[in-house]
């Protein structure tokens, strides 16, 4: 073992639909209001970890409020100063993405650039110097990282075809390279949304996902899979493919729907017993019958997506971004998860 994996504390495993990390279940034997949520995998889309945009054009409207200019180190930073608060209220994963998201939440047009490629699918040391930080913080906390690696409207940033294989490759080295056992890959965001590259869409995606399968280190290998929009069920080609099913609640106002798309995807002849993540939801009702109620009473996880609230400081998706929970947005959320993961808030341990 090499000096990094003698230092890596936190390692993701599937058992069935069930999260271990370390070998064992996620809120090991805890149920709520009488659902098990024993292996669910709770998570926040925080794919602005790492953003830097490097169009000059574009790069001053994500200018801090009180210097004037944009900074990545203070952004990962305070995104890593914020993780264990997340952690202590019962967030278990993060997702970032290579390429990052929508600056503004949700974009007609992506004039900026914002990836960890160069054309050719080469890697950018200080994008994945980020990286490391946060994959590092992450490992001694105890949580999972789910690392997206491209992201539409960006992926034009690479040459052709062969440089989107290059960029996978080269990333999963990466990964591979350093011991990290806390990742789990998420080829790309949404594919069937129009990518400029064909090979990231739902026809040709699933030789990515096994490509990343394929790569495997000392017995080790990263589970994977990739979303689709919001209210979309992946295809049978796609869950064939893959370690877990992501999927997305964008757009989905009635939580029956959330229990019909989990439904749906165990009703694909492709699907074996595997985890089924909702790893983005804008909903922000914290009631009585809400989407994170409903996944949870279908045996899936879910994931907070806050694009923001007209104000570029306010949400997660938006930078400058504030990672503390500075609004009541977030408040709600993570105090409805604490509901949900703690004895204290109302999550109770269940007999063995």
């Amino acid at each position: 073992m090499s000096e990094f994996g003698e230092n890596r504390s936190t390692r993701v495993g599937i058992d069935g639909e069930a999260f271990t990390i370390n070998g064992r279940p996620t809120y090991e034997g805890r149920s709520w209001d009488g659902h098990s949520i024993a292996g669910l995998l709770f998570n926040a889309r925080t794919v602005q970890a790492l953003f830097d945009d490097e169009n000059l054009e574009t790069r001053d409207r994500w200018a801090y409020p009180d210097t004037g200019t944009y900074d990545p180190d203070r952004n990962v930073a305070e995104f890593l100063a914020a993780m264990p608060e997340w952690n202590d209220h019962g967030l278990r994963a993060v997702t970032v993405n290579l390429q990052c998201g929508s600056p503004e939440g949700y974009s007609d047009e992506q004039p900026w650039t914002v990836s960890t490629y160069h054309p050719d699918g080469s890697l950018k040391p200080a994008w994945m110097d980020r990286l490391r930080r946060v994959l590092d913080r992450a490992d001694a906390l105890g949580m999972v990282v789910i690392v997206g690696l491209f992201y539409f409207g960006q992926d034009e940033v690479l040459e052709d075809e062969d440089a989107v294989v290059a960029a996978l490759d080269n990333a999963v080295e990466w990964l591979l390279d350093r011991e990290y056992t806390n990742v789990i890959v998420e080829v790309n965001n949404e594919c069937d949304i129009e990518y400029d590259h064909g090979i990231l869409g739902p026809e040709h995606v699933p030789e990515l996902i096994e490509r990343v399968r394929r790569r495997e280190r000392d017995g080790f290998r990263y589970p994977a899979g990739t979303s689709f929009s919001g209210g979309a069920v992946p295809t049978d080609d796609v869950i064939a493919a893959s370690d877990v099913v992501l999927v997305h609640g964008n757009g989905v106002d009635d939580p029956d729907r959330i229990r019909e798309m989990v439904a749906e995807v165990r009703d694909r002849p492709s699907y074996e017993p595997m985890p089924i993540v909702f790893n983005e939801d804008d909903h922000f009702r914290f009631g009585s019958d809400c989407n994170v109620r409903a996944a949870v009473e279908s045996g899936a996880s879910w994931g907070y997506f806050d694009p923001g609230e007209n104000d570029y400081w306010h949400g997660y998706q938006s930078p400058p971004v504030r990672w503390d929970a500075n609004t009541a947005r977030k408040k709600a959320f993570f105090g409805y998860l604490d509901g949900i993961t703690s004895e204290q808030c109302g999550g109770r341990i269940v007999s063995e």
